[in-house]
């Protein structure tokens, strides 16, 4: 007698959907697990969730490779709800412990089979008993001494070796491997007291002296969250905008979602700042998101890369779009879906934008670049490239701005001497996940000379 759906736990059938539609990409993690029917679940079904989903999309290459090898037919192609069932069942019986083996294989024999795979149940069903039976063998391989690279392309593993050493390489796949840490920026420095009266317990950040990272407790559901006293951003992105300098007059030439943007206006409160966006729903998200500062942000529709503004910003932010390997670790699908080859189609667009806001920026001014990617293609090349030839703009160190931070308590004195570390011989800042317990990106800061 089939087992009705009802004996599959909502956090499973859950996962499995999203999983389902990422893998034929309708949707990115990050948003489908912030979705109404994900929200309406009890909060120990989200977690469960949210541990699956992301958990699976870490570990699925090195999954589907354990998995291929107790086949049958190895190479043979499996529908790609077989597949999801079998990644979730593997997933749980490796790394989390805490799962009984039965429920993690009886559950994913029934997705399979309502799934309407029914004809494959057999086959997950004993793929997995297999791979159960080998787990004390499989732990002392996952659980102990872990080999972080297996969850990643090895080409990408390759290239992180090439440019930073196998060490660092090794260190950026651990973090990739982790759940990141949840990191706020306390608008009002003291929320500490109000967030812990809410059971929300805090640590403070790494750099920067408004950045607090979650212990524990739910900020979401807290009053402060909700009026904007404190806000959900990695602490690396925080510090991108802290970099930009002061001005009057400010471009934010990829501004959507707006968390970037509401700090430049924090730090510039007389400032008139025009945020664009080239797609329409992200503008309209980004609209709704910095309402409050009424008309000292105007949101303007529009592709950064065609801007025609000449000389008329003191600061540009081009925080670009990018290949995004520097957040594998909150958005771990990138790795899936990501080519060598997109890495050039990705620096086609950056140069783009950079030289757009190079125009929009008038003598004595400053660009700031920036990318959430570890590829030299769109960072350290990507500026060689826009400065060669170009005699009226240059490269400006960091440090001093790291030291002015500093000097403004905006920085902390150890998060200022820990930056000094990512300073590259040009004067950049390169910020790598492991090496920083944020996520990746790289920094540059270009002076237009009077």
């Amino acid at each position: 007698m089939v087992k009705a759906m009802s004996a599959v736990s909502p956090a499973r059938r859950s996962a499995f959907a999203i999983l389902k539609n990422i893998e034929k990409g309708k949707g990115h993690s990050d948003d489908l697990l912030r979705a109404k029917n994900v929200s309406a679940l009890s909060e120990a079904d989200r977690h469960l969730t949210t541990a699956l989903v992301l958990g699976v999309l870490r570990w699925q290459i090195d999954l589907d490779g354990r998995i291929r090898q107790l086949l049958k037919h190895p190479n043979a192609k499996l529908d790609a709800e077989v597949l999801i069932a079998l990644r979730l069942g593997a997933f749980q019986l490796l790394h989390m412990d805490r799962i009984p083996a039965h429920a993690a294989i009886d559950e994913s024999v029934e997705i399979t089979k309502h799934a309407g795979h029914r004809f494959a149940s057999g086959m997950v069903n004993a793929v997995l008993r297999k791979l159960a039976a080998s787990r004390p063998e499989q732990e002392a391989q996952t659980l102990g001494g872990e080999d972080w690279r297996r969850g990643f392309p090895a080409w990408m593993v390759e290239r992180w070796s090439a440019s930073y050493g196998e060490e660092t390489a090794c260190e950026i796949c651990r973090y990739g491997q982790s759940e990141p840490r949840l990191t706020i920026r306390a608008v009002d420095r003291d929320i500490d007291s109000e967030l812990a009266a809410n059971g929300v317990s805090l640590s403070p950040g790494q750099l920067l002296t408004s950045a607090r990272q979650v212990i524990s407790g739910d900020v979401a559901g807290s009053e402060a969250f909700r009026a904007g006293r404190v806000r959900l951003q990695d602490e690396g992105s925080q510090l991108v905008a802290e970099l930009a300098p002061r001005g009057g007059t400010i471009l934010d030439c990829c501004a959507a979602p707006g968390g970037k943007t509401l700090i430049l206006a924090e730090r510039n409160p007389g400032a008139r700042i025009v945020a664009c966006e080239a797609s329409p729903q992200r503008l309209a998200q980004l609209r709704e998101r910095v309402a409050a500062l009424g008309d000292r942000v105007e949101c303007r529709l529009a592709d950064a890369a065609t801007l025609e503004d000449d000389a008329a910003y003191d600061v540009v932010l081009a925080d670009v779009p990018c290949s995004g390997t520097g957040t594998l670790g909150r958005n771990p699908e990138i790795r899936h879906r990501l080519r060598r080859e997109d890495l050039e189609r990705q620096a086609e667009r950056q140069r783009a934008i950079l030289r757009a806001a190079l125009r929009a920026v008038r003598p004595g001014g400053h660009v700031v670049y920036s990318t959430c990617s570890l590829e030299p293609e769109e960072n350290e090349q990507m500026i060689a490239a826009a400065l060669s030839g170009h005699k009226d703009e240059r490269l400006v160190s960091l440090k001093s701005r790291i030291g002015e931070l500093r000097s403004e308590g905006i920085l902390s004195a150890s998060g200022a001497d820990n930056l000094l570390h990512g300073i590259t011989a040009e004067g950049s800042l390169r910020l790598l996940p492991g090496v920083f317990e944020c996520d990746g990106f790289f920094v540059a800061m270009i002076e237009k000379i009077v």
